[in-house]
């Protein structure tokens, strides 16, 4: 006769205690920033033999891990953001030998595949800015205060009606 425990339950589990609003659990960034660490370590040191990659100053910004820990993305940016497809080109050459420095320096069950891609999201930062500090929207947004006093005056005409 098998005897169940009291609290064996799993519905709270990894994903449902401690997941972050993204989705990805504690672990995922967890390991992500050991790899970022890694790669950035890596690429400071410029062993690489590709000559894509000699002499460029690399930053990785972000690393994201798979749900298994198999698969990671790496999202990089090229100091000054020249060149940014010859450099994920390069990395992507070098793919092998960097999975191997990841698999020396992070003691995991399984070394991630990594896969490179260029970090747009400062352009896409800068887009944003550059429309906020337009006229026209810069117009809209002093304006909205004077449409919000116009609505809470007549909201106060009602309430007294």
């Amino acid at each position: 006769m098998t005897r169940r425990g009291k609290g064996t339950s799993f519905s709270g589990g990894a994903r449902g205690g401690d997941a972050i609003s993204s989705g990805r659990s504690q672990r995922q960034l967890r390991v992500g920033e050991e790899i970022r660490h890694v790669l950035s370590e890596a690429l400071r040191r410029a062993h690489f033999r590709d000559p894509d990659l000699d002499g460029l100053i690399v930053t990785v910004t972000e690393v994201r891990v798979s749900p298994d820990l198999k698969n990671a993305t790496a999202f990089v940016l090229p100091l000054a953001g020249d060149d940014g497809a010859k450099v994920v080109k390069g990395l992507t050459r070098a793919q092998a030998y960097i999975r191997t420095l990841v698999a020396q320096e992070i003691n995991l069950r399984f070394a991630p595949t990594l896969s490179f891609k260029l970090d747009t999201s400062f352009d896409t930062a800068g887009r944003i800015d550059s429309v906020l500090h337009r006229p026209e929207v810069r117009a809209d947004v002093e304006r909205e205060p004077e449409a919000q006093a116009d609505i809470d005056k007549a909201s106060g005409d009602d309430k007294q009606s």
